[in-house]
């Protein structure tokens, strides 16, 4: 019994194990169940695929540009592609004078332009439907435009063509233009032909006008004081010498020491002294010495090479015929003015004012603006030429003045030395006696007699006959380029002496107009002479 009892208690703990085995087993079967249940609603989300980034993205930020506009089936980028072609085939059209299909183009490309102003406006992509009879006509038109060649190699060819016609069309024109502005600039204006010659007959009709000059001049000791400031004037122009005068008078601290010294010619000798005598109390006590270089006996072809080439039967025919090199040689190189003593005088001031120890020399294209009284102080380091360089750009260096294929010159002088400035430049006399700088000149003049060395002017044989005996001067002493080319206001009011070098003087109908009144504040328009000369 107790054994049977035993055995009883034992099986009924196994099965109470069993059972407790079988749930536990269950319940995690069934947590195992809800897991994989859960695992399976649940959608795990795909990575990302990244947006594909173009070639032209870049360029495309910042643009007006839609979706429409890129996608490759878009109704609205063929019309716009088509109105780009259209528009290039209407220019080859009208170039190829073919006004009619040109009309045709410009006509269907406003119809297309209002296809797509209407899709703007209702703010939806144009469909094919709407835009496809558009389309369709623009095409016809383009059709039709490559069967009449209306391709870019065709075009290419025809604007060649056109550009060379242009091309020797400006040239004609530039030639042509080039004559006639030097024409302009050689002409004498009525105006001042007139002047010269009302002041003739007043001078000789005048004998109190001639008395009191004449009288004046004998007893002027100012004439050779070395203390006192010479300038010197040669020129046949009275209007532009006396505005060189009145603006040195007007504009010195100390005139009654000014001195003028003004060579002229036989035609404009009376006249000029008439003008000078008429106006000598408008200059503050300037001294003014008017003379004719026909009366200088040692001028003649004998001592000065350009009066003895003047005799050159090629010379001659270079400078007055022009029919002797077939047209080569470029007008203004060619201008008779070039031969002129009253161009080349000033390579003999010591023999013109042989008394004097330093003088400046003024061109009477000058204006003066300031005192110069200082330059006569200014120290030229035993040099004869003290001058403004102007070799701040390359175009003024010696070898664009002169011709360095010639042995002469390329031995002699360094192409990229520094040029300056005729029209405002202080010699010391003193030191060009001393160093026969005239006789300088003279040989390179003599060896110039076929142009070969230079052609033009008188600056040429001047950088020559100066070479390593010139002193810079500061650049606001003497301001260039106001005949020509725009000046740099701040330099125009810092300028000491400006400068109209060039064709466009301002005493022309040609001259630069801005800087015309520059000039005119010192003309004397009260004068009778001027009025009766219609000078205004």
């Amino acid at each position: 019994m107790g054994r049977r009892g035993g055995d009883s208690f034992r099986r009924a703990g196994r099965r109470k194990i069993s059972n407790v085995v079988w749930w536990v087993l269950s319940g995690i079967a069934l947590l195992l169940f809800f897991l994989i249940l859960s695992k399976a609603g649940h959608i795990e989300p795909r990575p990302s695929i990244p947006k594909r980034r173009y070639r032209n993205d870049k360029f495309l930020e910042g643009m007006n540009m839609t979706e429409e506009m890129l996608s490759p089936t878009s109704v609205a980028r063929q019309v716009n592609d088509q109105i780009a072609l259209a528009k290039a085939f209407v220019v080859i059209a009208k170039e190829s004078k073919n006004l009619q299909f040109a009309w045709d183009l410009s006509a269907q490309i406003r119809n297309s332009q209002l296809l797509l102003s209407s899709a703007a406006t209702r703010r939806s992509p144009l469909t094919v439907l709407e835009s496809e009879p558009t389309i369709r006509d623009m095409a016809v038109l383009l059709y039709q435009a490559q069967q009449l060649h209306y391709d870019s190699a065709t075009m290419i060819m025809r604007l060649k063509a056109s550009i060379q016609a242009l091309e020797e069309q400006m040239s004609s024109v530039s030639e042509k233009s080039s004559k006639y502005g030097q024409i302009a600039a050689e002409e004498v204006p009525k105006s001042l032909y007139c002047l010269g010659v009302s002041l003739t007959t007043e001078w000789f009709q005048n004998l109190d006008l001639q008395r009191n000059l004449k009288e004046r001049s004998r007893v002027d000791s100012k004439l050779t004081d070395n203390s006192l400031y010479h300038f010197c004037v040669f020129s046949d122009n009275i209007i532009a010498t006396s505005v060189v005068v009145n603006s040195t008078a007007l504009n010195s601290k100390a005139p009654e020491k000014v001195v003028f010294h003004l060579v002229t010619n036989e035609i404009n000798y009376a006249a000029m002294k008439a003008w000078f005598a008429i106006n000598m109390d408008n200059l503050r006590g300037v001294t003014v010495e008017v003379q004719k270089f026909e009366d200088f006996s040692w001028l003649n072809a004998s001592y000065v090479p350009v009066l003895k080439q003047l005799q050159d039967s090629d010379t001659q025919s270079y400078y007055f015929s022009g029919h002797n090199d077939d047209g080569r040689t470029p007008i203004k190189f060619r201008n008779p003015k070039y031969l002129s003593m009253l161009n080349h005088l000033r390579f003999y001031i010591p023999e013109v004012f042989p008394a004097l120890k330093k003088v400046v020399f003024l061109d009477d294209d000058v204006v003066v603006q300031k005192d110069l009284s200082p330059l006569f102080s200014i120290d030229l380091n035993k040099n004869v030429n003290g001058a403004v360089e102007t070799c701040m750009e390359t175009f003024h260096r010696y070898h664009k003045y002169l011709n360095y294929s010639h042995p002469l010159i390329r031995s002699h002088f360094d192409p990229d030395a520094c040029g300056w400035a005729f029209g405002m430049n202080v010699f010391d006399l003193v030191e060009w006696r001393k160093r026969n700088v005239t006789g300088i000149y003279h040989y390179w003049q003599e060896k110039n007699v076929d142009r070969t060395l230079w052609k033009l002017g008188t600056l040429p044989p001047g950088l020559l006959t100066f070479y390593g005996l010139t002193e810079a001067l500061e650049a606001s002493w003497h301001i260039l380029g106001l005949g020509y080319t725009n000046v740099d206001a701040r330099m125009i009011e810092k300028g000491a002496v400006l400068h109209f070098n060039g064709n466009l003087k301002p005493w022309l109908k040609i001259g630069i107009e801005k800087y015309k009144p520059l000039w005119e504040r010192y003309v004397d328009y009260s004068s009778p002479f001027m009025q009766q000369c219609n000078f205004h």
